[in-house]
C-alpha cells in the first residue's frame, strides 16, 4: 500500500519524495543529500560511495550539519499531524514509571548502597548507608545536579575505596563514552582535585585506600589499551603506565575480585582472553599473568581463599568449569575439572561463595540457576514456570553468605528480584517493578514457539500478547531481533511495550542464529562466512507467525538496533514486502567500509565477528549483504531510522548515508524518516523520561501507518 493509501487522513497528494500536508497543501520535500562520487577499492573491486563526505570526525563541518538538521526538520514535519498522538504516547508510557522509585541495596562492606530517583528527577542519586544500628544515609552523588549544563550525562562506573571513605567515578557529558574520573571525599563532602580524562568507566581501588587503577582510551579509535597506577592527590601526567595492549582487536578492563584481594587486569577479544593479577596489598607490584592468552580460548577466573575458579571454553564448546591452587595456576595441567562440557548446555555465568557454587546455565534455550554446596555436593536447581523468562545472577557483592540474590523477569513479568537462602528455603522477593496505573500481569499471554527455517533448523520465538488474542484476525505484529556478537535476547519485560500490546500488537522476539540462546554452535552458526543464517532465520520466522495467524500480512512491523540495524537493512533489501515497516535503531550498515577503516571505533575488534576484508572471501561475503552496498532501485517498506551525532559505536554518518542513498534509490511513496539526536550517542538520550521521546515518536510511526489516532 503506498503512503498516499496509508494516510489519506492527514496527507493529500504524495508523490515520490514529496509530500503535501492538508492544511494549506503545503509541499513537505524530503532531504537531498548532495552526490560526490569517491571510488573504495579493494581486491581489484571499485565501489562508488557517492555519500563518503558525509563523515566527519570532528563533527563541524557545515554542510554535514545542515544535512541533519534537515533531515530532523523533515521528520517534524511529517510527523506533525502525529503531535498530540506523540504527546499522549509519551504521557502514558512515562506515567507507568514510578517517580520515586529505588534499587534493591546491596551490601558492599560495612554500607548498604542503591540508586533512587526523586519526583521529576530525570537522573538518580547514589545513596548509601551504614549497617550500624542507628545509619545515616548518605548521598554520595547526585546525578542531577551533575548534569546541569550538559545535554547529556551519564555516571559510567564508581567504586569506592578500601577505607570506605573515598568515591572514584568515571562521568561522560558527550555520550562518546570517553570519561573523565573524579574523586569525593565521603567524610567532607568535598571533591579532590585530581581528575583524570580520557579514560573507560572501568576502575579498581588497591587496598591501601589511596591507590586506583583505570584505563585509557585511545584518542582516535576509542580502543581501552592502557592500565595506569593512581596515587591520590599526585597529578595524573605522573601516573604510572602498568600496562599497555598492543593488540588492537583486544579490549582492556580492570576489576577486583570480590575477595579484595586481587586487581584483574583482563584482555578480551571475540575469540580470546588473557587476565593479569595484582597483589591488592601490593599495588606496585608488576602485574603477574595468569595464563597466557591462545587463539580461540576464551577463560574467566573467580577467586575464593586458595582457589580460583575457571569459566574456559578449552577443549569445551559450551564451556565447562574448572579449578587450580593460587600457587600453581599458569598451567593448565594443573587444573582440575569442577562442571564438564555438555553438548545441550551452556554454561554462561558462575559465581562463587564462601560454601556454594552458583551456575548460570541455558538449555532449551531458556536460562537456569543451580546451586551446589562446595563441601557436599548437594546440588538445587531454582524453579521458574513460565515458558519465556529471563533469570541472572543480581549483584551479590559479598563472598561470605549463605543468600543469594538473582533477578527474574518475563514478557508479563516486570524485572523482580529475588533472595533465596542457599542452605535451603524458598525464594523471596524483596523488588518487583512497579507499574504504575492499571496492570495486571493477568491480563497477558507469552508463548514460545519454534519456527522451523529453510534449512530444517528449529528457531525460537517468543511472543507476548493481550488476553482474548485470537489467531488469524488480522493483528498487528511486531517483530525484533539480534543476532550477533552471541548476544542472547532474554524475554524480558518493558512498561513501555504495553502501549502496543494494549492496542492489539502482538510483539515477538526472534531468537535468531549469531545469539547464544540455544548454545555455543547457535552464535557459530550466525557469524563470519555463516552471517546470512541471521538474516534467514528472521525473515523465516517472520512468515512462519504470519502463516501460523499471529499477524495481519500487511500490518507487520520489525525492528532491531546496531547489529540488529544491520538486520533490518539486510531484510529491507531482500524481503521488503513482508513488512509494513521497518524501525533500525542506531544501525550498523555500511559493513564493508566500516570494516575496512581500523581508524574507526570498534573496527579491530570485530574482525573475529564479521571477518577481515582485507582476505578477499571475507569482503566478498560482506559485500553480498551490506546493506549500504546492496540498496538497489525497488520498493521498501516505510522505515524509521535512528542516530546519534556523537555515537562511537556505529559513526552517524553509516545510517544518515543509507537513507541518503535510499531516497536516491527507492521506487516507493512509503516514508523515510530519520530521527538524528544532536547530543547524545549509541544509547540516545540520557534522562530517565526523556529516553521515552523516541519510543513516542517510534509508536506514533507505525499506530499513524495503521490508521490508530489514539
Amino acid at each position: 500500500m503506498s503512503l498516499c493509501a496509508a494516510m489519506a487522513v492527514s496527507l493529500l497528494g504524495c508523490s515520490g519524495s514529496e509530500y503535501k500536508e492538508k492544511t494549506g497543501m503545503q509541499v513537505i520535500k524530503a532531504p537531498v543529500a548532495a552526490k560526490r562520487p569517491k571510488q573504495l577499492s579493494a581486491h581489484n573491486h571499485t565501489r562508488i560511495d557517492n555519500y563518503y563526505w558525509i563523515r566527519d570526525d570532528e563533527r563541524k563541518d557545515p554542510e554535514m550539519l545542515a544535512l541533519l538538521a534537515e533531515e530532523n526538520s523533515y521528520t517534524r514535519k511529517v510527523m506533525a499531524h502525529t503531535e498530540s498522538l506523540q504527546k499522549a504516547l509519551f504521557s502514558e508510557i512515562t506515567a507507568r514509571l514510578k517517580d520515586d522509585d529505588r534499587s534493591v541495596p546491596v551490601r558492599r562492606g560495612d554500607y548498604w548502597y542503591w540508586r533512587e530517583f526523586t519526583e521529576g528527577g530525570e537522573y538518580p542519586l547514589y545513596m548509601r548507608r551504614s549497617i550500624s544500628p542507628s545509619p545515616a544515609t548518605e548521598v554520595m552523588l547526585d546525578a542531577n545536579k551533575l548534569s546541569e549544563g550538559h545535554e547529556y550525562y551519564a555516571v559510567g562506573g564508581w567504586a569506592v575505596s578500601s577505607g570506605q571513605d573515598i568515591l572514584a567515578y568515571a562521568d561522560d557529558t558527550v555520550s562518546r563514552r570517553l570519561y573523565t574520573i573524579r574523586f569525593k571525599n565521603l567524610t567532607t563532602g568535598t571533591m579532590y582535585a585530581d581528575e583524570i580524562p580520557n579514560t573507560s568507566a572501568s576502575l579498581a581501588w588497591a587496598n591501601d585506600n589511596k591507590t586506583l587503577f583505570y584505563v585509557v582510551k585511545h584518542p582516535t579509535t576509542l580502543l581501552p589499551h592502557q592500565v595506569y597506577r593512581h596515587r591520590l592527590g599526585d597529578d595524573s601526567a605522573d601516573d604510572v603506565l602498568v600496562y599497555e595492549e598492543a593488540d588492537d582487536t583486544f579490549y582492556t578492563r580492570i576489576y577486583k575480585t570480590r575477595s579484595k584481594d586481587y586487581i584483574v587486569i583482563y584482555m578480551g577479544s571475540t575469540l580470546s582472553t588473557e587476565a593479569l593479577l595484582i597483589d591488592a596489598d601490593k599495588p606496585g607490584t608488576a602485574p603477574a599473568k595468569f595464563l597466557a592468552r591462545e587463539a580461540v580460548h576464551e577463560y574467566e577466573i573467580r577467586h575464593l581463599a586458595d582457589t580460583f575458579y575457571i569459566r574456559t571454553n578449552w577443549q569445551a564448546k559450551n564451556f565447562r568449569l574448572m579449578k587450580v591452587n593460587v600457587d600453581r595456576f599458569t598451567d593448565k595441567a594443573n587444573w582440575e575439572e569442577v562442571i564438564p562440557n555438555r553438548d545441550d548446555v551452556l554454561l554462561a555465568d558462575v559465581e562463587v561463595f564462601k560454601d556454594h557454587l552458583v551456575l548460570n546455565e541455558r538449555s532449551g534455550g531458556l536460562p537456569h540457576i543451580r546451586v551446589i554446596h562446595l563441601q557436599s555436593g548437594h546440588e538445587r536447581e531454582l524453579d521458574f514456570p513460565e515458558p519465556a523468562y529471563s533469570a541472572s545472577l543480581h549483584i551479590n557483592a559479598e563472598i561470605d553468605t549463605t543468600v543469594l540474590r538473582y533477578s527474574y523477569s518475563s514478557l508479563t513479568t516486570p524485572n523482580s528480584v529475588y533472595e533465596i537462602d542457599m542452605e535451603g528455603g524458598d525464594p523471596k522477593l524483596i523488588k518487583q517493578d512497579e507499574v504504575v496505573g492499571r496492570f495486571d500481569p493477568a491480563d497477558y499471554r507469552t508463548e514460545r514457539v519454534y519456527a522451523t527455517v529453510r534449512d530444517g533448523t528449529e528457531v525460537p520465538i517468543s511472543l507476548v500478547y493481550r488476553k482474548g488474542f485470537r489467531k488469524h484476525t488480522d493483528n498487528p505484529l511486531y517483530v525484533y531481533g539480534y543476532g550477533s556478537y552471541g548476544s542472547s535476547i532474554n524475554p524480558t519485560f518493558r512498561s513501555s511495550r504495553l502501549t502496543l500490546l494494549d492496542r492489539g500488537f502482538v510483539y515477538a522476539i526472534l531468537h535468531v542464529r549469531g545469539g547464544e540462546e540455544m548454545g555455543r554452535n547457535w552464535y557459530e552458526n550466525g557469524k563470519m562466512l555463516f552471517k546470512r543464517n541471521t538474516f534467514l532465520d528472521f525473515i523465516d520466522a517472520t512468515k512462519y507467525l504470519l502463516e501460523n495467524g499471529y499477524g495481519g500480512r500487511d500490518k507487520v512491523f520489525a525492528a532491531g538496533g546496531s547489529a540488529g540495524g544491520l538486520l533490518m537493512g539486510v531484510i529491507a533489501n531482500e524481503a521488503p514486502e513482508l513488512y509494513k515497516g521497518i524501525i533500525a535503531h542506531v544501525p550498523f550498515v555500511d559493513v564493508v567500509t566500516t570494516m575496512l577503516d581500523e581508524s574507526i571505533p570498534l573496527t579491530t575488534g570485530e574482525f573475529d565477528e564479521w571477518g577481515d576484508p582485507k582476505i578477499k572471501k571475507y569482503y566478498d561475503y560482506m559485500l553480498s549483504y551490506s546493506p549500504y552496498d546492496q540498496v538497489k532501485a525497488q520498493d521498501y517498506p516505510n522505515m524509521f531510522v535512528t542516530t546519534g551525532l556523537y555515537d562511537s559505536q556505529v559513526q552517524y554518518f553509516e545510517p544518515v548515508k543509507w537513507v541518503a542513498k535510499l531516497r536516491d534509490m527507492k521506487t516507493d511513496d512509503n516514508l523515510l524518516l530519520m530521527d538524528i539526536n544532536m547530543d547524545t550517542g549509541h544509547g540516545g538520550a540520557s534522562g530517565r523520561y526523556e529516553h521515552y521521546r523516541v519510543d513516542a515518536l517510534e509508536d506514533a510511526f507505525m499506530l499513524d501507518l495503521l490508521g490508530i489516532s489514539q
